[in-house]
């Protein structure tokens, strides 16, 4: 086949859908994994350092260090088969070891992520979970002792999975040791992949179930933020209609306030479009298990249902509030420059009819001072004339006044049509 005709990322992206394949997991083990975010932007991260601090861990337990670009990498470390993966916001240890600690969920077995390790990372653990797999006695009952030790009662979740395979029991609690538990149960003769298949929804579970409550801590934050900012919002919707208050001092004010709302939409748009995708995976994890109830006990849709969504829904109804309020100064921002323009308008209305009055007095003004002007200048066009013809007056025995009032409407006439003349052709723009 010619290479030229494949897309040149083509091969990159059907490899990346095999790179994360579930674990391999022959019971009884224990798995133990870790979910490191750092704090405010974590999408925007230096990755290096993430793939730094997996360096130190394999180094740490005799394995080569990690390609630098890699977004996921797999090593034996020890009696651990470790698998690491660089998400949007967060990176992911998880660790499987055969066999089972002295005691049931023993912080011991997590003795591969060391405290100093964990302080080195820049990233602070949103999900800390220790998975014991163990074989399901053959009267499932016989289990419920040592669920009962294990777990909170008031929050236990004990499920059949995948067609009755397995038991899965939790209570989303974090014990002392900072660890969520999980005890799988599976019965003898189960595949492997079918084992790594249910840690591994497990894992995904409480990792994005950890990551959407993010939004739900967000919610609260913007709540505060709108409980302060709507009755300013309430204010100045309801004195838009006073029209002692002026246009543009109220919408100096709504800019104020919109822009506050902007700023929370920009600050938190990331927060609560990954809330509401991490929440749809929690959905898709819980579907994948394919739970059926075991012994009367509580299922996993019905702890979700009770402690889980209500948070979900808090984080909708924050982001939607935080919308609506949004459209409501943009649409009272618009009703204001309406009222500032009609306002605005009318006083241009005005101004314009002051200027016209100005410019009708200047008008009268030009002809009284064009009418002076031709007084004006037929005054020492007359005494000029006079002067120039009373040789010729004094030679024909004309009066001097008789000639002075025979001049006088001649040069008044000549005076006003050069008057008109000039008028005339600056009007039509000769020089």
């Amino acid at each position: 086949m010619n290479d030229q005709n494949e897309h040149p990322q083509r091969y990159a992206l059907v490899n990346e859908l095999h790179a994360r394949p579930s674990p391999q997991l022959e019971a009884p083990c224990t798995a133990v994994y870790l979910a490191l975010k750092e704090r405010g932007d974590a999408a925007n991260r230096d990755r290096a350092k993430d793939v730094e601090h997996l360096a130190e861990l394999c180094v740490r337990h005799g394995a080569a260090r990690p390609d630098p670009s890699v977004g996921h990498h797999a090593a034996q470390l020890g009696r651990y088969q470790l698998r690491w993966e660089s998400h949007t916001e967060f990176v992911t240890y998880a660790a499987f070891m055969p066999g089972l600690p002295p005691r049931p969920f023993d912080p011991s077995a997590g003795a591969i992520f060391a405290d100093d390790w964990q302080r080195q990372s820049h990233g602070k653990r949103v999900a800390a979970v220790m998975i014991q797999v163990d074989f399901l006695p053959d009267d499932p009952a016989e289990i419920m002792p040592r669920l009962s030790d294990w777990f909170a009662s008031d929050s236990l979740t004990s499920v059949w999975v995948l067609e009755e395979a397995a038991v899965v029991a939790g209570d989303f609690r974090i014990d002392p040791e900072g660890w969520m538990r999980f005890a799988v149960f599976v019965k003898r003769g189960t595949d492997s992949g079918r084992i790594g298949r249910i840690v591994q929804r497990l894992l995904e579970l409480e990792t994005y179930r950890a990551m959407s409550m993010l939004g739900y801590g967000r919610a609260r934050i913007v709540s505060e933020q709108l409980n302060a900012l709507e009755p300013q919002l309430n204010d100045i919707v309801q004195g838009m209609t006073d029209e002692a208050r002026p246009a543009d001092a109220v919408l100096h004010e709504l800019l104020a306030v919109s822009a506050q709302l902007e700023s929370a939409a920009t600050q938190h748009a990331f927060r609560f479009g990954a809330t509401a995708a991490y929440e749809a995976i929690v959905r898709d994890r819980v579907t994948a298990l394919r739970e059926s109830r075991f012994l009367r006990g509580q299922m996993l849709t019905e702890f979700m249902t009770r402690r889980y969504l209500p948070a979900m829904r808090t984080a909708k109804s924050a982001e939607k509030r935080l919308a609506t309020m949004l459209d409501r100064s943009e649409r009272a921002g618009d009703l204001l420059r309406t009222r500032v323009d009609v306002q605005r308008s009318a006083q241009n209305q005005e101004l314009m009819q002051r200027m016209d009055k100005r410019a009708d007095l200047q008008l009268r003004l030009q002809h009284t001072v064009e009418g002076l002007s031709v007084v004006a200048i037929s005054y020492y066009a007359v005494g000029l004339a006079g002067y120039a013809l009373y040789p010729l007056a004094s030679a024909l025995g004309i009066d001097k006044a008789v000639l002075v009032a025979g001049l006088t409407p001649i040069v008044i006439a000549g005076v006003w049509l050069a008057m008109r003349r000039i008028k005339a052709r600056l009007h039509d723009g000769h020089p």
